[in-house]
């Protein structure tokens, strides 16, 4: 069991509210591990050949023996690219896996939404196949471009986890990271220009890391944070995402 316990118990008064909100966390965590340990169990799984399609229904039957009970996210489970299609954003109201094949060198985005009982769980990320395998170390990724895009990601994310504070707004956060993408020589690729949102139980209630909106970061349970991103006239795009939450002692990643 993960030290949340020993954290919030030995910083905090114990009370309803505070007890509330421990097992709050407890629950969005274990139905956040289930996404992870999917994506640990795909990545030994993809080989060159594989269909997204079966991709996808290999992720999804995972996170339902693992414990998920359906996917909140327009009923997919698993949002899967490959490719040159890495770059593309669309809204689950609109997405259909495509009929793509994985290459022996490859790279695929792969974003998975569980839920257990209208809790969420939402993790993404960029896995590379090289020589007709997965790799796990992005040191290890030969093709110069893809392995700068990764690692980019983890930069913003390392990034954001500086600068953020309780009282910064939404909008703060969307003005900031933005900047320092583009600083960086990369393009959002979000359709809807965001790069994240918070963590409810009805979609249509998700408020976004996006312009004009004035809500503190603190005033949400839980946020995610999700840039997806290319380079300018690159075919390849790269994602990653992590829920994250505030508690005392700072921002948290789930």
């Amino acid at each position: 069991m993960d030290s949340i316990w020993e954290v919030n118990l030995n910083t905090i008064v114990p009370n309803e509210k505070n007890i509330k909100r421990v097992l709050e966390i407890l629950t969005y965590r274990e139905v956040q591990k289930i996404a992870k340990d999917t994506i640990e169990y795909i990545i030994d799984e993809i080989k060159p050949g594989m269909p997204l399609k079966e991709i996808r229904f290999l992720c999804e039957e995972k996170m339902r023996e693992l414990g998920a009970d359906s996917f909140w996210y327009y009923d997919i489970g698993a949002f899967v690219f490959a490719g040159d299609e890495t770059t593309v954003s669309v809204s689950g109201r609109e997405y259909i896996t495509s009929e793509r094949y994985i290459a022996t060198d490859d790279i695929i985005t792969i974003d998975l939404s569980p839920q257990v009982e209208g809790t969420w769980g939402d993790y993404a990320r960029t896995v590379i196949v090289q020589n007709g395998k997965a790799v796990r170390s992005y040191d290890t990724i030969m093709n110069a471009e893809w392995r700068r895009g990764v690692e980019m990601e983890k930069r913003l994310h390392n990034r954001m986890m500086e600068i953020v504070r309780p009282e910064m707004t939404f909008e703060e956060l969307y003005y900031q990271m933005n900047e320092f993408i583009q600083t960086e020589g990369y393009i959002n690729l979000d359709f809807m220009g965001n790069l994240g949102h918070s963590i409810v139980r009805k979609k249509e209630d998700r408020i976004y890391i996006e312009k004009g909106n004035r809500t503190k970061l603190a005033d949400v349970s839980l946020f995610t944070f999700e840039p997806h991103i290319s380079v300018s006239g690159s075919k390849y795009g790269y994602k990653r995402e992590n829920i994250y939450y505030f508690d005392r002692e700072g921002l948290k990643e789930l």
